[in-house]
């Protein structure tokens, strides 16, 4: 593992990798959408040139090769591998269209430029492919993150059943609203201190200086228990239909958001 390294899986327009550079860390970041690709290369072309940052124009899939990436214009961030997701995100209103990426495997990715300290997976239906990716490899990021599942609660014991086989031991649950208020600690726990201001869609701090009670395996599991229950009452596909009804679950603190899930190991 080296320690200065992060892999920034989903790198979007790099909102999150802005972060890693300019705490120090070199930074790896993937993403299939060619053109957020392009407007992350003008961004950080700096970064770039001295080599801290490289941009990997690919998609993370079981194999090599071409494969269909559902690129959504409306919603950029919503771009996926998974037809399932862009038959979602059609649901929703933000129509996808089909394209053909080059796609790498997380085994390779590691074998060419190394085992990273921190992992932040965001793939839009994909992460646990990504971390399932992990499962051969001999070593494994100290600290990973990923988009959590919230489809259904047996997919998400899934994600954390597979973690724990991975070796990670204690989990911490983000809501993502709470990120734009989030503040790096001085001093800093992880790479040097810096004032950065999280944009909304950040996946923000990670490691040690990550707001938040760790938990267990069970615990996190039972903590995700009233999560889904909001899930299923103003979620996506929500079991209260009237828009209305929704409106004043919100209100009175049944609002569904999307969580990131945060592991560690020893």
């Amino acid at each position: 593992m080296e320690s200065d390294l992060v892999f920034d899986i989903g790198l979007h327009r790099g909102e999150d990798s802005e972060f890693y550079l300019k705490k120090g860390f070199r930074v790896i970041g993937v993403e299939a959408n060619p053109e957020l690709c392009a407007e992350a290369i003008e961004r950080f072309a700096a970064e770039i040139q001295s080599g801290q940052l490289k941009v990997i124009n690919k998609a993370i899939a079981q194999k090599h090769g071409r494969v269909k990436f559902y690129l959504n214009s409306k919603v950029s961030v919503w771009g996926t591998l998974n037809p399932e997701w862009a038959a979602r995100n059609h649901r929703l209103g933000a129509e996808s269209t089909e394209c053909e990426v080059e796609a790498i495997t997380m085994a390779a990715l590691v074998g060419e430029f190394g085992m990273p300290y921190y992992m932040k997976i965001d793939i839009e239906g994909n992460d646990l492919l990504a971390i399932e990716g992990l499962m051969h490899l001999r070593d494994r990021p100290k600290y990973l993150s990923i988009e959590s599942e919230k489809e259904g609660f047996r997919g998400l014991r899934r994600e954390i059943s597979i973690m724990s086989l991975l070796g990670y031991d204690q989990f911490n649950i983000v809501d993502q609203r709470s990120i734009v208020r989030q503040h790096p600690p001085n001093p800093p726990k992880e790479g040097r201190y810096v004032k950065h201001r999280f944009e909304i869609g950040s996946s923000g701090l990670f490691g040690e200086e990550l707001p938040g009670v760790w938990l267990t395996a069970d615990e996190t599991i039972d903590a995700y228990r009233p999560i889904f229950l909001r899930y299923a009452l103003t979620g996506d596909d929500p079991f209260v239909r009237s828009r209305l009804a929704r409106i004043l679950l919100r209100r009175i603190g049944f609002g569904a958001s999307w969580y990131d899930t945060h592991a560690r190991k020893k």
